[in-house]
């Protein structure tokens, strides 16, 4: 499976973002797909993540500012992120662990900037 974020960029703070990730590939492979980040300095984190019907899971740090959905046609992805904070500022990876066996496959990840 092939994980492609895009969407990053630098907004201002209290701005919007969009992050997508596309996944191609074995997909059949994938059911849960979900958004890390990792901040200069810091360990990578749970951001949010969503299984294939929709069940969402998020962190305390960006409940009710950041929705996370996916297009299962398109096999997709996406992070809707709003009310942005400079502590938001990170580069952002795709996952999706594999349900065939051990591991998890990552994207390449996207830098989202956010100034204040």
């Amino acid at each position: 499976v092939q994980l492609v974020e895009s969407g990053g960029g630098v907004v201002q703070a209290g701005g919007p973002l969009r992050l997508s990730c596309s996944a191609s590939g074995s997909i059949f492979t994938i059911n849960a797909m979900g958004w890390y980040r990792q901040a200069p300095g810091k360990q990578r984190e749970l951001v949010a993540t969503i299984t294939r019907v929709g069940s969402t899971n998020y962190a305390d740090s960006v409940k009710g500012r950041f929705t996370i959905s996916r297009r299962n046609v398109k096999n997709t992805v996406y992070l809707q992120m709003n009310s942005l904070k400079a502590e938001d500022t990170a580069v952002y990876y795709c996952n999706a662990p594999r349900t065939t066996g051990p591991g998890i496959y990552w994207g390449q990840g996207t830098q989202v900037t956010v100034s204040s």
